[in-house]
């Protein structure tokens, strides 16, 4: 169990959180008392990122959500979400959870140039950009937690831009550890493995289905929640002695 607003009175972004395993991450955060920025790109999903923030306001605890549609994959966005928020929930962010991502599926000859700056943009570029705009703000103890995936350690067939960039935020967490430790912050990775998603509906049927049958508890897909509560648990003051980590988020699927 959870303690009762065991994130009140903190300051969270959460990209990519309009639907999705994003969204159960801003809900949950927002459970337990924080005010969130939900942060996504398409005009299409406008209508689930107000009835998140509806659902937040719902709670009545103390917490609250503001929504920034940005494209991410743009440098400028950074800036646009931690302006944003500081004119929202005042001069502090307390927690970044870098979710958004993308991914292309394509064998190794048919990639462009193109494909690569889709992915790498949103993946890698953008997390590593967003972090470097939010730590000056960041009020210490803070907790960063970037969303990677199995993928990271794991080769799949057709997807190695999607694999590639999630191996290179989990080298991004593991510097960034080292790098903002001293002021107190943690910087932490969550890897999920296969959740019924969106996302998960671009990888074939064969890949998710072996992935099921090798997940040791139930031999079921990740739940949204099973996630949420994973990554909820890293922004509070009670993991504060872990950081550098990549913790396999999928039922026993991948063991580190």
């Amino acid at each position: 169990m959870t303690s009762p607003l065991s994130l009140a009175g903190k300051v969270a972004i959460v990209t990519g959180s309009s639907r999705g395993i994003g969204s159960a991450i801003a809900l949950e955060l927002a459970n337990r008392g924080a005010k969130v920025t939900i942060t996504y790109s398409s005009p299409k999903s406008d209508e689930e990122a107000t009835s998140l923030v509806n659902k937040i306001c719902a709670l009545n605890n103390g917490s609250d959500a503001i929504t920034v549609r940005t494209d991410l994959s743009q440098p400028s966005a950074p800036a646009e979400i931690v302006s944003a928020t500081l004119a929202a929930f005042g001069p502090h962010i307390d927690i970044l959870v870098n979710n958004a991502g993308t991914q292309v599926t394509k064998p190794i000859t048919e990639i462009t140039a193109d494909d690569y700056a889709y992915v790498f943009d949103l993946n890698v570029r953008a997390p590593f950009l967003l972090i470097g705009a939010v730590v000056p703000h960041l009020r210490a103890p803070g907790r960063i937690i970037n969303i990677s995936s199995v993928a990271a350690r794991a080769g799949f067939k057709n997807l190695s831009m999607y694999c590639s960039s999630k191996a290179a935020l989990e080298g991004m967490t593991r510097s960034l550890a080292d790098e903002l430790g001293d002021k107190g912050h943690t910087v932490n990775a969550v890897d999920p493995g296969p959740v019924q998603t969106v996302l998960l509906e671009g990888i074939s049927e064969e890949i998710v289905e072996r992935q099921r049958v090798a997940t040791v508890v139930e031999r079921r897909l990740g739940r949204l929640d099973d996630i949420a509560q994973i990554v909820c648990f890293l922004a509070e003051e009670r993991s504060r002695w872990v950081s550098g980590q990549c913790i396999s988020a999928s039922g026993g699927y991948m063991m580190y």
